[in-house]
């Protein structure tokens, strides 16, 4: 947990992860996306329980909503439900290693993809299998980057 957050950070740090989030990439690539809003969402929580909650994790999904065009309230119940689970077990997270600690972001943003993905097909898509997984495992995998780089960011400028 922080003892002080910057907020200049907060907003830049969720900024980046919208415009990640509906950057244009090779649709090869495409499915390998990392869930960029989940894992600020999964970071902020984690970091600053206090200040970082369910409701501002809902309108930071609602917000997603939006910008990627999906029906309104599939990000943000989902991203409202990480939020949940963060809150939940953080005391136990900051005693877990980064290995420990990326296998929970895969588990958490998992349950995102899994939700979104089943809203989804009862609306009628029909995408099959389990590739909605791959973003859940690539944000896993850069989660000790992102953890590194936003905790310097915020002692420096904190």
């Amino acid at each position: 947990m922080l003892s002080v957050i910057s907020y200049p950070v907060f907003g830049l740090s969720i900024i980046f992860a919208l415009v990640l989030s509906i950057s244009l990439f090779p649709l090869a690539w495409l499915e390998f996306r990392p869930e960029w809003l989940g894992l600020m969402v999964f970071y902020w929580t984690f970091r600053a329980p206090a200040q970082f909650g369910i409701l501002l994790a809902w309108s930071l999904g609602l917000l997603l909503d939006v910008l990627e065009a999906t029906p309104l309230g599939v990000n943000a119940m989902a991203m409202g439900l990480v939020a949940f689970l963060v809150l939940t077990i953080h005391q136990r997270l900051r005693m877990f290693p980064l290995p420990q600690q990326c296998l929970m972001v895969f588990l958490l943003l998992g349950i995102n993809q899994m939700l979104v993905h089943f809203i989804k097909q009862l609306l009628g898509a029909d995408n099959a299998g389990f590739g909605y997984l791959w973003p859940a495992l690539t944000s896993a995998v850069i989660w000790p980057f992102v953890c590194v780089l936003l905790d310097n960011l915020n002692r420096k400028l904190g």
